[in-house]
């Protein structure tokens, strides 16, 4: 495939650019090269992206970009200057962001800001604006160590941009964010933009590198790939199919037994919990010769969509080209026989009202879940929402204040050595020791489960060929970058091959080949008859699920399939073309609820209560100088889907509140 933009003439030829790279090489001590002849060059207030595999370099460059890494060799400037002499006007947000834990909110954001000399009149300013903007107003006194994974980015992005920065790096910041604060997020930066500041962002998220003005796809220390997200999308030169088909435990595992290699007709093929995803030269005979594996696999078709690319569709393509890699199957070298009590019709895992107080703050209240062996089971929900205490609580490392637990028949409150060895579990922080190599990890965990001495080798070899690892096997873990570690991880927590596996956010920081190969081996897993529990916020992922839970408030407000919580939202949903998307994003962001508008690829989605209400939407954007190509109402995806239950039981939550407090106030008086 070729280079949609050619970098090095980019530099030559244009003028104005606020960075400037060009043949810019990093050379580390023991030879590995994670730059090499990097060239590219970003525009006065462009959002641009950076995307690609772990270990492409995406960090690397950013850093030096900030002047906190000095190049081996080659040109980088900012703002017409070396990085170190431009750093009082750049913002940079370290991946997993870089606070102070022992410090208040408060109190990091005022450490930030005297380090850049930020006036107290114009703190007092950008304090409430920032804050406010990021909902972390009312956790100003909180610690930043006693934080969700969420807010800490949230406040990184606070303290990089009390300094008012001209220009802002930023390593993948909405890692561990839920989509409505991603949102909020990206609603930010477009502000930015408007007011000239200049954004960088690398993301694993291809969704998110769609809402990019321009995007670079780095592989192996240089970009491959660079244009605008439209003209990369139509330089693939493919089709896409959509194929709706049943999301059940007999259905999905056909599906990881259907093979196209022998076709030179598709590209691509990725089954999703209820609809597959096909990427074909010619869409007429992909339709047939998809049609027909179904049909010998006895797979039931509710329903075929054709659609244009997207740009993840861009990268797996392109980085399948690259590195000659494809998701593979690698069988799991179980240890034990599938026991017969694992069957869809039994209960794994049951919570019967479980709650969870701190002190005066309910985190979880009155949770009732049910999970049937081979089941995947998804749980969703906002930064804060109790997620994470959950899966504490099921797998008893946190004692629930009331309520019981049952796992795998066993409801008694402690957590016994047997079932521990029969639970997987991957913790959103990391469990990982640093100062050991991966391998040296994983021959700890194989111990700490108990693994056969005679079979410890095998189950470790599994996981580093499953889990793409044999080029980092004698790394230190503190060295690797994050989607790295998610991947050691995964593998640590299911390599003794258990019946129940809680998966925290397993693919966060996971580029997009890798997470596919990841959910490859969970579904494995769930096809041999284990209950696996996952949080995520990359919905589109959620898909993989059976089912599903949302939780809001510390509550589930919602539980069902994806198709059943699809038709749950109380709203309409439209799909909005125009012929400018950033600045239409940025006007509706402003004239109603921020969280009803979100861009979509090239198009926005805008949540509205019903269709009269789209006739508004119309008058803001003409008034606003934007022109509306088209308008029409679409299905909800997962995502919408959630936003609009979470954000609805939210207003309803607050309304109690409000109500409450107005009856202690009358009762008072």
């Amino acid at each position: 495939m070729t280079t949609s933009v050619s970098a090095k003439s980019e530099v030559k030829q244009s003028t104005g650019a606020v960075i400037q790279v060009d043949g810019l090489v990093k050379r580390y001590k023991d030879g590995t090269e994670a730059l090499k002849n990097l060239v590219l060059e970003v525009q006065p207030g462009e959002l641009f992206g950076l995307v690609g595999p772990d270990g492409a370099g995406k960090s690397t460059a950013l850093k030096i970009l900030a002047g906190i890494m000095e190049p081996t060799s080659g040109k980088a400037l900012v703002l017409n200057s070396k990085p170190r002499d431009a750093r009082r006007f750049i913002g940079y947000v370290a991946q997993g962001g870089a606070l102070y834990p022992e410090l208040s909110v408060d109190e990091n954001l005022r450490y930030e800001a005297g380090m850049h000399g930020v006036g107290n009149r114009d703190y007092a300013k950008l304090r409430e604006t920032y804050l406010g903007d990021m909902g972390l107003l009312e956790f100003s006194d909180r610690l930043a160590g006693q934080l969700s994974g969420g807010m800490k980015q949230k406040l990184a992005l606070c303290c990089a941009l009390v300094s008012k920065p001209k220009v802002i790096f930023l390593d993948e910041p909405t890692t561990g964010l839920d989509p409505i604060s991603r949102r909020e997020l990206w609603q930010a930066l477009a502000v930015l933009g408007q007011e000239g500041v200049t954004t960088v962002v690398a993301t694993p998220f291809l969704d998110e590198a769609e809402r990019c003005h321009r995007v670079a796809l780095m592989y192996d220390g240089a970009v491959h790939e660079i244009g605008k997200p439209s003209e990369l999308k139509n330089a693939l030169g493919l089709s896409r199919l959509e194929i709706a088909v049943r999301n059940d435990a007999q259905t999905i595992r056909a599906l990881s037994e259907l093979n196209f290699e022998q076709s030179d007709n598709i590209v691509d093929i990725c089954p999703f919990g209820d609809h597959i995803e096909v990427l074909c030269k010619d869409v007429n005979r992909g339709r047939e010769e998809v049609g027909i594996a179904l049909a010998n696999a006895n797979i039931e078709v509710s329903g075929i969509e054709e659609s244009a690319p997207n740009l993840e569709n861009v990268f797996i393509t392109t980085l399948k080209t690259l590195t000659k890699k494809e998701v593979r199957h690698i069988p799991f070298p179980h240890l034990k026989e599938k026991s017969e009590n694992n069957n869809v019709s039994g209960v794994a895992l049951k919570a019967d009202k479980l709650n969870m107080v701190f002190g005066k703050f309910k985190a979880v209240d009155n949770v009732d879940l049910e999970l049937r062996y081979g089941e995947i089971f998804g749980l969703l929900g906002a930064n804060g929402a109790g997620k994470t205490t959950t899966i504490k609580m099921l797998c008893r490392l946190l004692k629930p204040t009331s309520g019981s637990v049952t796992i795998l028949g066993d409801s008694s409150e402690e957590r016994s050595r047997e079932i521990r060895k029969r639970i997987g579990y991957m913790s959103q922080k990391f469990t990982l020791y640093d100062n050991l190599t991966v391998k040296e990890n994983l021959e700890f965990y194989a111990g700490i489960y108990e693994i056969p001495l005679e079979l410890r080798k095998r189950q470790i070899d599994w996981v580093i060929d499953a889990c793409d690892l044999s080029e980092i096997k004698t790394s230190l873990v503190k060295n690797l970058p994050l989607g790295w570690k998610q991947r050691i991880a995964f593998g640590a927590a299911v390599m003794h091959d258990p019946e129940v596996i809680f998966l925290d956010e397993p693919t966060a920081g996971v580029d997009p080949l890798a997470r596919r190969q990841m959910w490859k081996l969970i579904r494995a897993f769930a096809a041999n008859g284990a209950v696996i529990l996952v949080t995520t916020h990359y919905l589109d992922e959620a898909e993989f699920c059976n089912r599903m839970a949302f939780m809001a408030s510390s509550q589930i407000v919602a539980q069902g399939s994806p198709q059943e919580l699809k038709a749950m939202p109380e709203g309409e949903l439209f799909e909005i073309k125009s012929d400018d998307t950033q600045t239409a994003f940025q006007i509706l962001s402003e004239a109603i609820d921020h969280w009803r508008v979100s861009i979509f690829g090239s198009n926005l989605h805008v949540i509205l209560d019903n269709l009269k209400d789209l006739e508004n939407v119309k008058s803001i954007l003409t008034s606003g100088g934007i022109k509306i190509e088209s308008a029409r109402p679409i299905a909800f995806s997962l995502e919408d889907a959630f936003i609009d239950v979470v954000q609805h039981k939210g207003r309803r939550h607050s309304a109690k509140q409000v109500s409450e407090k107005t009856l202690e106030d009358k009762q008072g008086e």
